[in-house]
C-alpha cells in the first residue's frame, strides 16, 4: 500500500520537472540574448570611443607640435598620424559593431585596411627619417632611448606586416597555406605590431619635448589614449580570431 501511496507523488514530480525545464531553458535563452545584447552595445560604445580618441590623440599631437616650426616638429605629427589614427582606423574596418564601412563587403574592407596600413607605414618612414636628418644635424646619437628603440621596431614590423598582408589579397601567390591559417597568423602579428606602435607613443609621451609642454593631469590624460585604443584592439582581435581559434575542436 505504501508503494501504491508513493506513485501519484513521482508521477506528480515528474509532471512539474517536465514543465519546468522548458521554462529553465527559455530563461537561459533570454539571459543569454540579454547578455549578447549588452555585449554587443559595449563593445560599440568601445569602438565610437576608440574613434574618436584616435583623431582627438592625432589632433592634440599636431597642435602641440606645431608642424613647420622645426624639422622635428613633423616626427611627432607623422608618428601620431600613422599609429594613433591611421592604423587604428585600419583595424576598426573591421568591427561588426564600430567600423565605417560596413555597407562594405568583406573584401572591399579589407582592401581599405591594406590601404590604410600602407600610409600608416608611409607616414611612420617619414617621421622616422625626418627625426634621423635632426638627430644627424645636430651630432646625436640614435637609438639612444627605449622610445626611438621601441619606434624603430614598430615601422620595422608594419612593413612586414604590410608584406604579410598582400599574401592575404592575393591568396593564390601563397598556394600551400591555408587561408583561415594565414588570417589568424595576419591578425595575431597586426595585434603585437599595434601593440608596439602603441608602446612607442607611450615611451615619446615620457621625452623630455612632450614632458615639457604637457604637465598634470592633461598628461595623464594623453597617456589614457593610447591604452584605450589597445584595449579597444586587442578585443576585436581576440573575439574575431583567437576566442573564436580556441572555441574550435
Amino acid at each position: 500500500m505504501r508503494v501504491l501511496a508513493d506513485r501519484p507523488s513521482v508521477i506528480y514530480c515528474t509532471c512539474c520537472l517536465s514543465w519546468l525545464q522548458p521554462l529553465a531553458c527559455r530563461s537561459m535563452a533570454l539571459s543569454m540574448e540579454t547578455e549578447s545584447h549588452i555585449f554587443r552595445a559595449l563593445r560599440t560604445a568601445s569602438g565610437a570611443a576608440a574613434h574618436l580618441v584616435a583623431l582627438g590623440f592625432t589632433i592634440f599631437v599636431t597642435v602641440l607640435a606645431r608642424p613647420g616650426s622645426s624639422l622635428f616638429s613633423w616626427h611627432p605629427v607623422f608618428m601620431s598620424v600613422a599609429f594613433s589614427f591611421l592604423m587604428t582606423e585600419a583595424l576598426l574596418v573591421f568591427s561588426p559593431e564600430s567600423s565605417l564601412l560596413r555597407p562594405l563587403s568583406r573584401k572591399a574592407r579589407a582592401r581599405c585596411h591594406w590601404l590604410l596600413q600602407l600610409l600608416a607605414l608611409l607616414c611612420a618612414l617619414l617621421g622616422l627619417g625626418l627625426v634621423i636628418l635632426h638627430k644627424e644635424q645636430l651630432g646625436k646619437g640614435h637609438l639612444a632611448t627605449w622610445h626611438g628603440r621601441a619606434g624603430l621596431l614598430a615601422v620595422l614590423w608594419a612593413g612586414l606586416q604590410c608584406s604579410g598582408g598582400v599574401g592575404l589579397l592575393y591568396p593564390k601567390l601563397l598556394p600551400r597555406w591555408p587561408l583561415a591559417k594565414l588570417k589568424l597568423y595576419h591578425a595575431t602579428s597586426g595585434l603585437v605590431g599595434y601593440l608596439l606602435g602603441c608602446a612607442s607613443l607611450l615611451l615619446g609621451m615620457c621625452s623630455l619635448w612632450f614632458t615639457a609642454t604637457v604637465t598634470g593631469g592633461v598628461w595623464y590624460l594623453a597617456l589614457l589614449c593610447p591604452v584605450i585604443t589597445s584595449l579597444v584592439i586587442m578585443n576585436q582581435v581576440s573575439n574575431a580570431y583567437l576566442y573564436r581559434k580556441r572555441m574550435q575542436p
